[in-house]
């Protein structure tokens, strides 16, 4: 794009922002390269970085990539044969040992899994050098000293110079104390020229003998080697020649192992600092409170509460621009300092960013276009030298920007037509975007002239707007207002300044009355907008929660007919196995009674027996549940006779009639013409001829005591477990618990995460959290209903 369109937008202070957030050179340099483009594959490419980034950023805090430098010098330098140095050296080994923990980064990533859309494929660019890289870091110190163990000769001499500088500081210190100590200006063993050596009074110098290295600024002070450790300083040196010269061999042997892998190490480098830049990207739109932009191809724009970027959160004020789509013109109309100018430059550096790959400074799911220029005619060039005025300038910028642009362009114009005569000037600035109409691109400008709020009502795809104004503080809100062109508050601002009301009735009276009925239409206009904002913000909102509560309401209605089937089944299993495991025990006693009953004629039965008996009976009759049980009521009824019942005596299969009560368990049946004493226990009521109606089954919710608080889903199959927490969610509701556990373990991730999706999409749970680190962390869901 046009260099000009740069500083005007401030684009430079968007990236001087972004430059504090990298820590690589290599990232530095792309930083300088980027540029805006209307390429729109290479957009959405750097669009989907910045979100990947962005995802990484919010789990992980970013990735990992500590400060490097930039090798490429140093490859060079490799490139014609040269021995690199033990820093860089060591630079290059922070470049592959980042390049392997990015790698395990990501590898980590894929497993959990997190869905990426771009930077797994550009990690798989990274080339891996494991041996090369454990070369150096054995090797290399991060300072670029070499170690011990860069080889077992350095290692030797290494040894051996601390063996001599041990033996010469012992012989040295020998002299700093004792009857010595009276010849030397301090007490103390100094260097020079890499040799050990005592600072001896200068009139003592013939004292010690030896060789005088160096003397002090006043002279009375000598820098003495004594000649009795001359020979171990001699060895001394000697041994040091001989580590610098191993050092050198070291180095060239390390130079020559990464001379074959200079291209994989500057692609190393390169991607690290693309990657870089991705960290810099994503932590800029965090602190940013940016989103994603959505790329329009047709160049249709649709910003949802765009703040402009460089502006203070806290006093920027969030405005929703369209253009593009119902209009390809907006006509911006308003008072000085309303915000029209920084309008049009929120709309202009929100493109740059987002054509740039960068989050912008707006709500989510907002729109922008891919133009192939952003042209801007905003401020005063005017230039004594050359000669040009504020009018001048203006229309040599407005010439520039019509002869360049084109149908894929976006012109943004403040103060369309000024610095001239009104009338001439307004007459200019209709032209102007006639012209730009014609062209088919889109356009924003700023203007005073009256004579353009009729242009934007009667030419097509052109709208006004306007800056709204508060007459009762004097102050601009800095609103935008689509569709209300903006009114002259020029007598209402002076009338609260205090002018005279003469001058202002005065003023009145000389102004157009068509001029006078305009700014009375605006403002009626404007008061219906702002309520009109207001009872569609109310709408929305009474919408948003009447649709919430239809949603809640059916969700729980769902899960109510789903719970109440459950409990419907469940009881009527549970009521069959009771009502049939009495049955038979029923069928036990009676069997048992009448077998007492036969032998009555041969043996007196005790009284204890019958008493045993008639408490097993009653027995069945103490457990709650059976006596709220209808069906075992039934039965119990069947066996309740009185004088009149029909009944059956089930060891002749016969119907009859009871005709009288001979004692508590007999009775006098009449059947046919027959009349026979029968015991209670052969008879059972008789149903009626007409089938009866069969009673509804009525089904009581009671609280459940025999379910775990917890449900531990170690070793379960995922289909398995997700089965088993629907269940226990159900059991846990109908036992009435305000909260439980699930134990899921951490291992993979994938019953962690198949958890926290059904507790998302179940509109029973309240809340839900993993465990405080003390009590399984993320290996287990506390989940509150």
């Amino acid at each position: 794009m046009n260099n000009k369109i740069y500083k005007t937008m401030a684009y430079d202070q968007i990236k001087q922002q972004l430059r504090q957030y990298l820590v690589s050179a290599a990232g530095d340099a792309e930083l300088k390269k980027l540029e805006p483009s209307s390429n729109l594959d290479w957009v959405q490419e750097q669009i989907d970085e910045t979100k990947d980034g962005a995802d990484i950023y919010r789990l992980e805090s970013g990735i990992p990539i500590p400060k490097l430098a930039d090798v490429s010098p140093h490859l060079k330098r490799l490139a014609i044969e040269g021995t690199l140095s033990g820093t860089e050296l060591a630079q290059i080994s922070q470049v592959l040992k980042t390049v392997q923990s990015v790698i395990g980064f990501f590898d980590d990533l894929n497993q959990r899994p997190v869905e990426l859309r771009r930077l797994y494929d550009v990690v798989g660019q990274l080339v891996h050098l494991p041996d090369v890289s454990r070369r150096l870091s054995v090797s290399l110190e991060d300072n670029g000293r070499l170690t011990d163990e860069a080889s077992p000769e350095l290692r030797r001499i290494r040894r051996q110079i601390n063996n001599f500088e041990g033996t010469i500081r012992d012989q040295m210190a020998g002299y700093t104390r004792g009857k010595n100590a009276k010849y030397l200006s301090d007490t103390l063993v100094t260097i020079r020229d890499d040799r050990y050596v005592l600072p001896v009074k200068a009139e003592y110098k013939q004292h010690f003998g030896g060789i005088v290295h160096d003397q002090s600024a006043s002279g009375q002070t000598l820098y003495i080697e004594p000649e009795s450790v001359v020979s171990k300083n001699n060895q001394l040196r000697e041994s040091q020649i001989a580590e610098r010269q191993e050092e050198r061999r070291i180095l060239l042997e390390l130079s020559n192992l990464l001379r074959p892998y200079q291209e994989d190490i500057q692609n190393n480098a390169t991607i690290l600092g693309h990657l870089d830049f991705v960290n810099a990207k994503a932590r800029y739109a965090n602190d940013l409170k940016a989103t994603e932009p959505i790329l329009s191809p047709e160049n249709q724009i649709a910003l949802r509460q765009a703040r402009h970027p460089l502006i203070d959160p806290k006093r920027v004020v969030a405005n929703d621009i369209a253009l593009g789509k119902d209009y390809k013109a907006i006509i911006v109309t308003g008072p000085n300092t309303g915000g029209k100018t920084i309008t049009l430059k929120t709309v202009g550096l929100t493109q740059l960013m987002a054509q740039s790959g960068l989050f912008i400074s707006a709500d989510e799911h907002s729109q922008v276009g891919l133009f192939d220029e952003v042209f801007a005619d905003i401020g005063d060039d005017q230039s004594i030298e050359q000669n040009l005025s504020t009018f001048s300038s203006h229309i040599e910028n407005i010439v520039s920007i019509l002869g360049a642009a084109s149908d894929h362009s976006l012109i943004l114009v403040d103060e369309l037509g000024a610095g001239t005569d009104p009338q001439e000037g307004a007459a200019l600035a209709m032209a102007i975007l006639d012209k730009i109409g014609a062209m088919g691109s889109e356009v924003i400008a700023t203007t005073h002239y009256p004579e353009l709020k009729a242009y934007g009502y009667n030419r097509p795809e052109t709208i006004n707007a306007s800056m709204e104004f508060d007459t009762e503080t004097l102050k601009p809100t800095y609103r935008l207002l689509i569709g209300i062109p903006g009114r002259s508050n020029a007598l209402e601002i002076a009338t609260r300044l205090g002018l005279e009301s003469t001058i202002i009735d005065e003023a009145r009276s000389l102004t157009d009355d068509d001029s006078q009925d305009l700014n009375n239409m605006i403002a009626d206009l404007t008061a219906q907008k702002r309520q009109a904002d207001l009872d569609a913000a109310a709408a929305a909102q009474n919408l948003a929660e009447a649709e919430q509560l239809e949603k809640d309401l059916k969700d729980k209605f769902d899960g109510y007919l789903k719970q109440k089937d459950q409990l419907m089944e469940q009881a009527k299993d549970d009521a069959n196995k009771l009502v049939e495991k009495t049955r038979l025990r029923a069928d036990e006693i009676i069997k048992d009674i009448r077998k007492k009953q036969l032998k009555a004629g041969k043996t007196v039965i005790k009284e204890d027996q019958l008493i045993d008996a008639k408490g097993q009976i009653n027995a069945l009759q103490q457990d709650q549940r059976l006596k709220k049980n209808r069906v075992l009521n039934r039965e119990k009824k069947r066996h309740n006779f009185k004088i009149g019942d029909e009944v059956v005596v089930r060891s002749y299969g016969q119907r009859g009639v009871i005709m009288d009560k001979i004692d508590n368990h007999h009775f006098e049946v009449q059947m046919g013409i027959l009349k026979m004493k029968i015991e209670d226990t052969d008879l059972e009521r008789a149903a009626p001829e007409k089938q009866a109606p069969k009673p509804r089954a009525t089904v009581t919710r009671t609280r459940s005591n025999g379910v775990s608080p917890t449900l531990d889903l170690r070793g379960h199959r995922y289909e398995e477990a997700m089965a088993e927490v629907d269940r226990f969610i159900d059991s846990a509701l109908l036992a009435g618990y305000p909260s439980v556990t699930i134990i899921h373990g951490k291992g993979t991730g994938a019953l962690r995460k198949g958890v926290t999706e059904y507790l998302q999409s179940n509109p029973r749970i309240k809340s839900f959290g993993f465990s405080p680190a003390n009590a399984g962390g993320d290996g287990s869901t506390i989940v509150k209903l």
